[in-house]
């Protein structure tokens, strides 16, 4: 059996690992990149994280050489299905080759539904065939995404419609999808004239409607996240869109994906305490604590999404508290705000409730597994890769 890696490293497997000097890594370890602690020992030399450094690693090779880490492609590696839904390129990203940012400013959600899921924006082909599932909001404390699972389950049992995975059927379920799941995060079935106009009612921010909507637009899709390729997945096996959804809710409430809101939400209300960000922000590096919601591994410049909603944010003392907040980060960390950050900040300056930054991007993330199930529906093959296996051989 082989011995477990150390999950630290020598500041001399650290610079051969990553292929810089030592001045390169202890400016990594001072933007707060790589962590490091003093070891053990007379000497008392200090050792470098490994996760760090080969999350570091992994970056670098994929910009000088993807080839190299072909095998490792589920793991931000190369491509590993054909889509034609989104594009993240040179710091953008693209609906079917329209900027996202641009459609956030100037498009509806209806608009965006429609380009993702057909390749137009013409709106008509949202007519349901059926009216909408009448929804009423369950009555359990349980966050959004648990109660948007519960519901879907039950509106698939109610809809005639559900397992008709024809094209055009499938967009008039999602648009019924979208409308339900708006019912359930506003609690109820009347609806304003738009979905985004809904949700503000709701939340006491009728004048935010514009940024309620850009927030959407830009969550809607990410290229092949896991949530993606978990609804792909799902898709592929010729479930509902409904059980689609449900799925997709399902990955993205994990820490690592958009359950980060929850960390950074956390982060936002210890750090609105203190007088010193830096000086917390610090704190926490030394305490090996992570600083979520900075530093995207597909933005290397800053996540575009991030910096057109902070952008937008109304002008309030949180408004200004996020600006601080995002400074003090990219001054020791050296990264840029990431969709997790903003979409917190956003939250906290129209004053909505704990959770609301994870409702919008499940609201607006559904758009995009709608349109990778249909995709997936059309390509007609189950996604089933083989394993590697790796343990013990079989006894003879």
């Amino acid at each position: 059996m082989s011995k477990p890696k150390s999950a630290w490293l020598s500041a001399m497997e650290a610079t051969r690992l990553l292929d810089v000097s030592s001045a390169t890594l202890y400016a990594y370890v001072s933007r707060g990149r790589v962590r490091s602690e003093a070891g053990s020992g007379k000497t008392r030399h200090r050792r470098y994280s490994r996760e760090d450094v080969e999350r570091l690693r992994a970056r670098a090779d994929e910009r000088r050489n993807p080839a190299k880490v072909a095998e490792h492609a589920l793991q931000w590696g190369l491509p590993i299905l054909e889509s034609s839904i989104t594009l993240i390129a040179d710091g953008r990203l693209y609906y079917r080759g329209r900027d996202a940012n641009e459609l956030a400013r100037s498009s509806s959600l209806a608009q965006v539904a429609a380009l993702l899921w057909t390749g137009t924006d013409d709106i008509a082909v949202l007519d349901a065939a059926a009216r909408p599932i009448a929804a009423k909001r369950l009555r359990t404390d349980a966050p959004f995404v648990s109660q948007a699972q519960a519901a879907l389950a039950l509106a698939a049992y109610g809809d005639p419609l559900a397992y008709d995975l024809r094209p055009r059927a499938v967009v008039q379920t999602g648009w019924r999808i979208m409308q339900h799941l708006t019912s359930v995060a506003a609690g109820t079935g009347a609806h304003e004239s738009s979905i985004d106009a809904t949700l503000a009612r709701y939340w006491n921010a009728t004048a935010a409607a514009p940024l309620l909507r850009a927030a959407l637009i830009l969550c809607a899709d990410h290229e092949l996240n896991v949530s993606a390729f978990t609804a792909r997945c799902v898709a592929s096996a010729g479930t509902s869109p409904y059980g689609v959804v449900i799925a997709g809710l399902a990955a993205l409430e994990g820490v690592k994906h958009g359950g980060t809101t929850g960390r950074v939400e956390a982060l936002w209300n210890s750090l609105h305490r203190s007088r010193d960000l830096r000086g917390a922000i610090t704190e926490r590096l030394r305490r090996g604590e992570r600083i979520d919601g900075f530093g995207h591994p597909l933005y290397p410049g800053g996540d575009p999404r991030a910096a057109i909603l902070l952008a937008m944010l109304p002008k309030s003392k949180r408004a200004a508290f996020a600006g601080d907040v995002a400074a003090a980060a990219a001054g020791i960390l050296g990264e840029a705000p990431t969709i997790d950050f903003a979409l917190v900040a956003l939250a906290k300056s129209l004053g909505l409730p704990d959770g609301s930054a994870l409702t919008l991007f499940a609201l607006g993330r559904t758009l995009g597994w709608i349109a990778h199930a249909l995709e997936q529906y059309a390509q007609d093959a189950i996604i089933r890769p083989r394993a590697r296996y790796v343990g013990d051989k079989p006894l003879t």
